[in-house]
């Protein structure tokens, strides 16, 4: 999809279909009031008859019969709460409803609404990308969508990069769906190493490697290496490195550190078998993290990142691992088996001290890793955790941003207690019915090193089971965790002070 950005008022713009929002309240406003005005009052008319509301989503379509240089009206409803996950709603409603027709569609921006201009046509961007994204590429005669042009309607200073950079990030984000979204037959750990190697081909200032079994062994790796054993498909630990020649800190090394899980069955503590399918999106942490490298690769944001996807599968087998088995991880403390399905934080754990080892200086991991955080918090937003404020609220402010949503839970040293064990140094997951997200947590601290660390437990909105009611309407994959990264990189590549 071509994004423009043209100064040109939506009654003259060319287009299959012109869009403009329309919110909650009394009549039309802003960019409907001037389109109706174009039209002689049918706007108004129908929305008066009810034909046209303003609901969250809800988009009525309106054929003009000559009158305006577009031969379509599109009046996409914002709802009472109008913000940017409203506008990204509406633009992906939109982007829905004339999929199979439109190949130019335009969106009016309008300064009477709550929002700036920039921040409009971000999530007008994103939401006609990640609205139109389709699940179904293993259909052999599923039709594609048409649209292959988006035209913004306004004028100011930016709006283009704005625009330019919102469609860079949300095709990045749809890779990540890709990844999240593909059989584990296909997406093995060695092919989501390939990818990594693909990302490094084809952009400047990154190089991609992959440790195999045998390194990830030298490298003292056990808790990895004991997750990855029960597979016939070999572990790789996949790594990307960024080094923009100009950093705008160079002290800051920002380390990415991704759970890839490329299929979990829970291993010897065997997962139920409904909806154990939906286990190929437990490397969603993995993808976010690889696919937003290459994003901020392809915007050239001057910041050094290094980033880390632990991936393997989880199986049982003759060779698995089992409860009751002692590990040592790579940093020498020794963990208690007691939960096999409990592997997200084994495999986490090495990887985290890995990136510290590598000079990461400020490190972020995500990981799809409890339950208890999607009965916590559903399928919106994530549970961020973290040893340090300030970095916290990075995270958190980038997300609120970005529309990939993280809400801050506590870190008292007390939880530690929960995964204390009476044989080895700590085990790995608790029998308790309390704080499952937050000893899970406790647990990565011990393998965080020094400096700030944030863990985000993107279990509820990184794979959907249903549409979210959003813009985020498909099944499975969402490429969350890719749109904060990439915010959270742009602000530290902003000069320090």
């Amino acid at each position: 999809m071509r994004v423009e950005v043209q100064a040109v008022a939506p009654e003259q713009v060319e287009a299959d279909v012109v869009a403009v929002p329309l919110a909650g309240g009394d009549g039309l406003g802003g960019a409907a009031a001037a389109l109706d005005s174009a039209l002689d009052g049918l706007l108004g008319r129908l929305s008066r008859d009810g034909e046209l509301r303003s609901d969250a989503g809800r988009t009525g379509l309106v054929h003009v019969d000559g009158k305006l240089a577009s031969s379509r009206v599109a009046v996409a409803g914002l709802g009472e709460r109008v913000d940017a996950d409203a506008l990204r709603t509406a633009a992906a409603a939109v982007a829905h409803e004339t999929s199979g027709f439109a190949e130019t569609l335009a969106w009016a921006l309008d300064d009477s609404l709550p929002v700036p201009l920039e921040e409009q046509a971000r999530a007008i961007v994103e939401g006609t990308a990640l609205g139109a994204y389709a699940t179904a590429r293993w259909k052999r005669d599923e039709p594609k969508p048409k649209l292959s042009r988006l035209v913004l309607c306004g004028d100011g200073g930016g709006l283009a990069e704005t625009a330019a950079r919102a469609e860079t990030v949300a095709v990045w984000t749809n890779r990540a769906r890709d990844l999240v979204n593909s059989p584990p037959n296909e997406l093995t750990p060695e092919r989501l190493a390939e990818r990594a190697r693909e990302i490094a081909s084809s952009l400047e200032h990154v190089t991609a490697e992959a440790l195999g079994p045998d390194e990830i062994q030298a490298q003292g790796m056990g808790a990895f290496a004991a997750v990855a054993q029960g597979s016939d498909n070999p572990a790789r630990l996949v790594v990307l490195r960024y080094d923009p020649p100009e950093p705008a800190r160079g002290d800051l090394l920002l380390g990415l550190v991704g759970k890839a899980i490329t299929f979990d069955t829970g291993g010897i503590s065997l997962k139920p078998a409904l909806h154990m399918e939906d286990m190929k999106g437990d490397m969603a942490g993995g993808a976010a993290v690889i696919e937003a490298t290459g994003a901020i690769a392809e915007l050239g944001l001057p910041v050094r990142v290094f980033t880390v996807a632990a991936a393997t599968e989880n199986m049982p087998s003759g060779k698995a691992y089992r409860p009751g088995d002692i590990i040592t991880a790579a940093n020498g403390k020794t963990i208690e088996i007691t939960n096999t399905d409990a592997e997200g934080r084994l495999v986490l754990a090495d990887a985290l001290w890995y990136a510290r080892q590598q000079g990461a200086t400020h490190v972020l991991d995500l990981a799809t890793l409890t339950g208890a955080m999607e009965v916590a918090l559903g399928d919106l937003y994530a549970g961020v955790f973290a040893n340090d404020d300030d970095w916290r609220r990075q995270v958190v402010d980038a997300g609120e941003a970005s529309g990939d949503h993280v809400w801050p839970f506590p870190m008292h040293p007390r939880y530690r207690r929960y995964v204390d064990s009476a044989f080895a140094d700590l085990k790995n997951s608790s029998d308790l019915r309390q704080a499952g997200a937050v000893l899970a947590a406790a647990f990565l601290e011990e393998f965080a090193g020094d400096g700030p660390w944030a863990h985000m437990d993107i279990a509820g909105p990184a794979f959907l089971e249903r549409s979210r009611g959003d813009y985020m309407s498909q099944r499975g994959g969402t490429g969350y965790g890719v749109r904060l990264i990439v915010e959270l990189a742009r602000r530290l590549s902003e000069p320090a002070g």
